[in-house]
């Protein structure tokens, strides 16, 4: 079992691969709960959108034709190049900036900076529970007062939980990729001092997949 810099690194060099092997493979279709957070954001009143983990872009790009000024991070090159070179053939460069980025790490971005923040399935990756809190307060610092979180997350009602291999806090890996499980108090905890929207059940891909689409809310 890796240790917990250890995994990091080598989910890292996988992603890289991955992205390298299969360019722009999600397609170009916004994923579902992208499609309910541009809603939800546009309710809010947000102008811009954070976007952690956004991978080749689908949903950052998704944000940017809806008219959101979108920062999308993500800690694969690989990945945001691809996104950036969709952005410019899809005419919406101008309204999209990337940067490589390792969640682990502190934002790169002041306090109370963006309007809202979106994360399909980035917290469930390859991430100890402490890191998770970590990141949590880190969306609290950069999102405006009033400010609209969602995320998505692998439960621990999803197939593949308590199953490969087991790197211990509920983190268990299959086919290269590292998941972090999500126990339903985890997510309450997440939403501690948040106005929680909602905790919706769906699921996806051919598994299927279990996740939860969570909707917070910082108070103004």
């Amino acid at each position: 079992m890796a240790d917990e810099h250890e995994l990091a690194e080598i989910q890292r060099r996988h992603w890289q691969t991955t992205y390298t092997a299969h360019p722009g493979m999600y397609g170009g279709q916004p994923s579902a709960p992208a499609v309910h957070a541009a809603e939800a954001f546009r309710t809010a009143g947000s102008v811009n959108v954070l976007e952690l983990g956004a991978g080749h872009g689908r949903d950052a790009l998704f944000f940017a034709r809806e008219g959101f000024t979108v920062q999308a991070t993500d800690f694969s090159a690989t990945g945001l190049e691809q996104l950036e070179d969709a952005a410019r053939a899809q005419g919406v460069a101008k309204r999209v900036t990337t940067v490589v980025h390792d969640v682990r790490d502190p934002l790169p971005l002041e306090d109370s900076s963006v309007d809202a923040v979106f994360a399909h399935m980035l917290l469930c990756m390859a991430l100890s529970t402490k890191e998770i809190h970590a990141l949590a307060d880190e969306v609290r610092r950069v999102l405006r007062p009033g400010g609209v979180f969602v995320y998505t997350v692998r439960h621990t009602g999803d197939a593949h939980y308590g199953t490969g291999t087991a790197h211990g806090d509920d983190i268990f890996e299959h086919g290269g990729f590292a998941v972090h499980f999500f126990p339903r108090d985890l997510v309450d905890e997440l939403a501690e001092g948040w106005t929680l929207g909602e905790v919706h059940a769906f699921e996806e891909g051919d598994l299927p997949r279990r996740l939860w689409r969570v909707t917070q809310a910082l108070p103004r």
